[in-house]
């Protein structure tokens, strides 16, 4: 009787225990231009959308996350502070009790500012 309770027990602590063990593994992913980046909060804003169907995903940084970009075909490191306002962003993140965390970013290209007229 007590090897079954303690067989029971341990089958039933032991996931628990695992599960809070892990790393907090990606859960989404967005792909949009940024709309902005705040250097002391460590944070960026990424706005996406389909049609007219917008949204704004507001996503903390920390310092150990990888920011990479993709220019000519390569992958370069680069800092937080070289994101700037309409470069498109690739953002690997999950949620966490303080609100949206990234876990890597993508530089994937640039936006282009202004609208030419042709005559």
């Amino acid at each position: 009787m007590y090897r079954t309770a303690v067989l029971y027990s341990v089958l039933l602590i032991a996931p628990a225990a695992l599960t809070a063990q892990q790393p907090t593994v990606p859960h989404d992913s967005v792909q949009g231009a940024v709309h902005a980046v705040d250097l002391r909060a460590r944070s960026v804003d990424v706005m996406t959308g389909v049609g007219f169907a917008l949204r704004m995903v507001h996503l903390q940084v920390p310092a150990t996350v990888p920011i990479t970009s993709r220019e000519a075909g390569q992958r370069e490191s680069i800092k937080l502070s070289e994101l700037k306002l309409g470069d498109v962003i690739r953002v690997s993140f999950g949620g966490r009790a303080t609100g949206f965390v990234a876990y890597t970013i993508e530089r994937v290209g640039r936006m282009e500012t202004g609208v030419e007229s042709k005559p």
